[in-house]
């Protein structure tokens, strides 16, 4: 059926669930597996610096810090899948739209399923913090299995 899953994954409880449900599903179906993780891309403040304001945190700095705590997100949802036995791809991508990269990740890897989890937020705060999954489920032309 699926011959290639993506699954995101923000490090979270919830989105590791949906990790080991993309691995096990992978496995099912002998299907390849690839991990996405969107961080924050840095963005400044202050758009014009020679104001005489500098940047509170070296963009360099901050590429760094992010990145590392990125692959060590990804780092923990490979453990979960290699537990179920399947080998997985990992991919970190810095992305002001995290359901922008999720779907042109899927494309560029060749994916033909996405698997993420949902927190079900609803009313006001569903409104106010928005929803990567949603976007996804709009926006994408492949499958997308949500769990909670």
């Amino acid at each position: 059926m699926f011959k290639h899953i993506l699954a995101a994954t923000d490090g979270s409880a919830l989105s590791s669930s949906a990790v080991m449900l993309a691995a096990r599903l992978a496995h099912d179906e002998g299907a390849k597996l690839t991990l996405v993780n969107a961080r924050q891309p840095f963005v400044p403040i202050y758009p014009d610096w020679s104001m005489g304001y500098g940047p509170p945190i070296d963009p360099d700095e901050f590429e760094k810090a992010v990145k590392a705590g990125s692959e060590e997100i990804l780092a923990g949802a490979k453990r979960l899948a290699e537990g179920a036995n399947v080998e997985c791809r990992t991919v970190s991508v810095a992305s002001e739209l995290p359901w922008r990269a999720i779907l042109d990740c899927a494309a560029r890897e060749g994916c033909d399923a996405i698997v993420m989890a949902s927190h079900g937020r609803k009313g006001l705060e569903g409104l106010v913090l928005g929803s990567e999954t949603h976007k996804v489920l709009t926006h994408s032309t492949l499958p997308v299995l949500v769990t909670r």
